[in-house]
């Protein structure tokens, strides 16, 4: 059975990359990698070392980018993981709250995060204060809906250069993919 119509084209990023984005490289930068990602997803976690290869590869003309999308419904730490990334982001240090959850997926109650939090110098009341209040849950959200309209059904997802990569995400696959649409 022929559907109504077919949409050939690629998945796009719905919500261009902006100002609200935690960025990680230049922001100028012609090569750009969007995740949309949840910490305690183990395909996620794999992925973040190949994402970091692909860093060290690029360098300087790559700029990576991070958003939200805890899946809730079989990740019961996710949205707390995801809410204590983006309170270690109002002393900016955003980036390593994200790679400490990742480098601990398998420790990420609220007290697990506490620890961690005290690990990286933060003030861990604080962080598990704006976690179980959900200070951050809007923010979350928007990072959820804008995956959803961007076609997101899972974790990880990547974007290159604004359009949805649906095949390998082995650091190789993705340098050469990021590479050849520059």
């Amino acid at each position: 059975m022929k559907r109504e119509f077919e949409d050939d084209e690629p998945a796009k990023l719905a919500v261009p990359v902006n100002n609200r984005d935690h960025i990680q490289g230049p922001r100028e930068a012609r090569l750009t990698l969007v995740e949309y990602g949840d910490y305690e997803c183990p395909a996620c976690g794999e992925a973040y070392p190949m994402v970091k290869t692909v860093q060290s590869a690029l360098g300087n003309r790559l700029r990576f980018v991070f958003r939200n999308f805890p899946l809730t419904n079989v990740h019961p730490h996710a949205e707390h993981a995801a809410e204590a990334a983006e309170a270690a982001d109002a002393a900016r240090r955003f980036w390593e709250m994200h790679d400490v959850l990742f480098e601990n997926q398998d420790a990420l109650d609220d007290e697990d995060i506490a620890q961690l939090a005290m690990e990286l110098g933060l003030d861990a009341r604080e962080i598990i204060a704006e976690v179980e209040t959900g200070a951050h849950r809007d923010r979350i959200i928007q990072d959820f809906r804008s995956g959803v309209r961007s076609g997101v059904g899972g974790t990880p997802t990547f974007f290159i250069n604004g359009i949805r990569h649906d095949g390998p995400w082995d650091a190789e696959t993705l340098v050469s993919e990021l590479t050849a649409k520059s």
